[in-house]
């Protein structure tokens, strides 16, 4: 047996099983079952994937030294008869860090390694001692107790396959950052295991958390896609650091900021020395969005609402702008030229041209903003909403070898928005991908719109999976993707000068410098789990995105919670978004249909009004462009909206030297609260600023 010390954790390893048998900090055993050290994937040459784990393989090299351990393992069966694997685990500083590498001196291809893929003990939600929850990744960030819930949810562990689903658990998609950990407690307190990828290229990889077969804990999955061709090594090349830590998500956010700070992606810079920021970037814009066409996104016919023609919708503007004193962006749906969500064609604008331009021209001269939703790498065949079918330019131009295929080649159809329309996913890496987009996407990006949702459906701005042979890149998902998608994007930066990007969800880690506004809608991490901000937490200095359209709030639609949503998105330096039905009224989300149980537009117009003089007046520095940093705790009663929610949001805030803590109250009534040892009010609908420089006495500013 085999044991590696760091700080005050240990882990004990059998090598000749080939597995994890202890893992303990402090006193706590961590670890629910032995554990394999890495599991990986072998595609066959007639494209059948077989998994294999270290405790199938036989231990053929090992060499230790004090605070490094190397073990390489061959003789698994089958298709993985020629593999042999290496891994190498090493105390540096006060983390494990590990490595790993594969020889393959057979025929078929090596698809993905897993490292550590530990099986911790359960979770709350599932019955275990630690009162342990995961801290996940995902869209915003969630905090999650409970397996059962997530998998029940519309957003459950899969696992990733051809042809691709929206919502996979990879990163760079849904999941933004290379990093999770498990939170748990034990008798010195909150305690954290912190897992990393610290990869500067920042490949394809599954992150994920499953309950285990044995269904004795939950095992947390690191799977790299490793983007070789058959008969190919692969060699990791970047470490997987484990770090036990003690205190709330915030520590375990901490170490992952500090690496992702020395270690930025392309184009990123700071929104402090961004040149190529439009000014209005930091003007807080109210979002406000709405249909042309329809009132929901499968309306059949999807025919002209009131909304269009576009100007139709200048008295609305006006009305709100003068309710709320804010800037707006007027951010369109169901407005492309060919038919609703169906890319790539979707330029020049729906109907009449010229009132588009009016429309563009009217926003601007009242100092407002236009911007328009896309729907990504889709190649729409045929709408399913009007009379829309492009399938004799797919076959007179043979476009085919544009698009993703399977492992055996074959072009599927696509998995996504199948309800709107059916088609193919593109590949961005093949010529004939980039050409259609191209020619599709360019006219838009030249247009000097404001703002265009660019990869709609590609959540987190990500490309979708192709193991073609004949798009010159890698025959299986890797890191190819990743620095494809860059200089894609890269390109249409550069070509839609001002107008900015964005994607659905936040932008992942790689292409936040592409996508510097994105639908972050933080309300669907209550499907999984609460939400937390941990996105704002690591990338605020760097980014800023909006509320988005709300789609698929699980909150529940008879209350009025849109106060307190918008409330959050503010608070983490977000802006509020909300969105119109064709009479101007609001919708409580996008794909609501009871509107019975409408918003009160009155008093969501009131709190718009509220949060953008403050932020104006107080808060800029800190919500635009500030450090997000642990704050206080805040005492206060509970909402009851599905989920047991505090009545004060609250956040906390670093720049200019001044550390500061946001507490916003999006209720009809004054709330008294406690932060630190004080008691502090809230207007009803309304927010303060608490100087928190001693944190043991906050003071109100």
């Amino acid at each position: 047996m085999e044991i590696l010390r760091f700080a005050d954790t240990e882990i004990a390893i059998s090598a000749n099983n080939g597995s994890v048998i202890s893992l303990i900090k402090g006193t706590t055993e961590l670890l629910a079952t032995e554990s394999p050290l890495f599991s990986f994937c072998i595609r066959t040459t007639n494209a059948l994937a077989e998994e294999f784990t270290s405790n199938s393989g036989k231990l053929c090299n090992a060499e230790n030294s004090k605070n490094k351990v190397s073990l390489s393992y061959n003789g698994f069966d089958d298709a993985a008869a020629d593999i042999t694997v290496t891994i190498e685990l090493e105390v540096v500083s006060e983390s494990l860090q590990t490595s790993i590498s594969v020889h393959n001196t057979g025929s078929n291809m090596v698809e993905w390694v897993g490292v550590l893929p530990l099986i911790l003990q359960k979770l709350r939600g599932e019955g275990g001692k630690l009162n342990s929850e995961i801290l996940y990744p995902y869209n915003e960030g969630a905090l999650v107790d409970s397996i059962e819930m997530r998998q029940n949810s519309w957003f459950p562990s899969m696992n990733p396959e051809y042809p691709s689903h929206g919502s996979y658990p990879i990163f760079p998609n849904m999941v933004f950052a290379q990093m999770m950990a498990y939170l748990y407690e034990d008798k010195d307190g909150k305690q954290a295991l912190y897992f990393g990828a610290h990869d500067v290229a920042r490949g394809v990889k599954v992150i994920d958390f499953v309950s285990a077969a044995n269904g004795e804990g939950v095992e947390i999955r690191f799977r790299y896609y490793c983007g070789v061709d058959y008969g190919e090594d692969y060699n990791a090349g970047f470490p997987f650091i484990l770090r036990s830590v003690s205190g709330c998500w915030e520590a375990t956010a901490e170490i992952y900021r500090s690496w992702f700070e020395n270690n930025l992606p392309k184009r990123l810079t700071k929104i402090s020395e961004n040149k190529n920021l439009p000014d209005w970037y930091e003007d807080n814009p109210f979002v406000v969005s709405y249909p042309v066409r329809g009132i929901h996104d499968m309306d059949i016919p999807m025919n002209p609402n009131k909304m269009y023609p576009y100007t139709n919708a200048l008295p609305i503007v006006d009305e709100i702008a003068k309710a709320t004193n804010s800037r707006l962006l007027i951010l369109l749906m169901h407005w492309e030229g060919t038919a609703p969500w169906a890319p790539p064609y979707v330029w020049p604008a729906f109907g009449d041209h010229e009132n588009f331009d009016k429309y563009f021209e009217e926003l601007h001269s009242r100092g407002h903003l236009l911007g328009v939703y896309c729907s990504g790498f889709g190649y729409t065949i045929n709408s399913n909403l009007i009379d829309y079918n492009c399938e004799e330019t797919y076959n007179k131009n043979e476009l085919e070898s544009g698009m993703c295929a399977a492992p055996n080649g074959e072009v599927q159809i696509s998995r996504i928005c199948t309800g709107q329309r059916s088609g193919y996913d593109i590949c961005p890496a093949s010529e004939t991908g980039r050409e259609i987009l191209a020619d599709a996407y360019l006219p838009l990006l030249k247009s000097k719109i404001d703002y265009a949702q660019i990869l709609d459906q590609n959540h987190g701005g990500g490309q979708y999976f192709c193991y073609s042979k004949n798009h010159g890149h890698a025959p299986a998902p890797g890191p190819w993707m990743t620095s494809n998608m860059q200089n894609v994007l890269g390109k249409w930066n550069d070509a839609a000068g001002k107008t900015l990007l964005g994607c659905e969800s936040a932008a992942a880690e790689p292409f936040i410098g592409n996508l510097m506004f994105s639908d972050n809608r933080y309300e669907l991490c209550y499907h999984i789990g609460r939400p937390i901000p941990l996105y704002a937490y690591i990338y605020h200095e760097y980014v800023r995105n909006f509320m988005g359209n709300q789609v698929c709030c699980p909150l529940p639609s008879d209350t009025d919670t849109l106060r307190y949503r918008m409330g959050y998105s503010f608070s983490i330096g977000d802006c509020m978004t909300v969105v119109l039905t064709p009479d101007g009224d609001l919708m409580s989300s996008w794909g609501t249909r009871d509107f019975e149980h409408a918003p009160d537009k009155e008093k969501a117009m009131a709190f718009v009004a509220n949060m953008t003089r403050f932020y104006r007046e107080k808060a800029k520095q800190y919500l635009y462009n500030g450090r997000m940093i642990a704050g206080l705790p805040v005492e206060c009663e509970m909402a009851s909206y599905g989920h047991n929610l505090p009545e004060i949001l609250s956040s906390a805030w670093e720049a200019n030297g001044k550390r500061v803590q946001i507490l916003i109250n999006a209720f009809d009534k004054e709330i008294t609260c406690k932060v630190g040892a004080k008691e502090f009010t809230v207007p009803a609908n309304d927010a303060i600023l608490l100087s928190i420089n001693d944190f043991s006495m906050p003071e109100m500013i």
